[in-house]
């Protein structure tokens, strides 16, 4: 109930932002371009967040978490639109902070940095759909607690896919998917690994 609610309330606060920017942002008509590019070099500052559930590939990964995450980010885009049709679009790199409350099988936290690449699909006007991945250090004081994880201090791999629809020239809405894994890179044994995915919505404000 409580995750519900949580990721209920993100759902409502994008949704009320996005109106109100449009009102206050929207531009005179033919005074701004939305046509899907943004110019190298432009900034991004982002908040995504949704419920963790499992996602096992193994027998071994007999751990099945449930909780939530939200994942404050920064990127820049490095390029120019590359490509035609509909795979044109642009390369960005970032990095994201990611949180992490699960409540099942017990209540645990976690907190990782990882470098972050995203391509966006730059050819549907304001619809910008993308893929992107990273991975870097995480802790969790799951680590103990579970059979698949003997140690608090691990690594995660991410990749997931979403859409992005541009409400003003500065503030977009983000909704996709993601699939996480944390391990210890073999550090340690067991080695088994956990697995999460996380359907999310997010705001991402674009600076220029």
């Amino acid at each position: 109930m409580t995750v519900t609610l949580s990721i209920r309330g993100i759902v409502s606060i994008a949704l009320v932002l996005v109106a109100v920017l449009s009102l206050r942002s929207a531009p005179p008509a033919g005074a701004e371009d939305l046509s899907g590019a943004v110019p190298r070099g432009t900034h991004e500052i982002g908040l995504l967040g949704g419920p963790a559930f499992p996602w096992r590939i193994l027998d071994s990964q007999t751990t099945k978490l449930f909780g939530a995450a939200i994942v404050p980010s920064w990127a820049v885009t490095l390029t120019d639109p590359v490509g035609s049709g509909w795979i044109r679009g642009q390369l960005a790199f970032g990095a994201e902070l990611l949180t992490f409350r699960m409540h099942q099988p017990v209540t645990a936290y976690g907190v990782g940095l990882s470098p972050k690449l995203r391509y966006t699909f730059t050819g549907w006007d304001r619809l910008h759909p993308y893929v992107d991945g990273g991975g870097g250090p995480i802790w969790t004081d799951l680590g103990g607690s579970v059979p698949e994880e003997p140690g608090q201090f691990n690594f995660v791999v991410w990749g997931g896919a979403g859409l992005s629809w541009q409400a003003t020239p500065e503030w977009s809405v983000n909704a996709g998917g993601r699939f996480y894994h944390i391990s210890n890179a073999g550090t340690r044994h067991p080695n088994s690994g956990l697995n999460f995915g996380m359907p999310f919505v997010g705001l991402t404000r674009s600076i220029p």
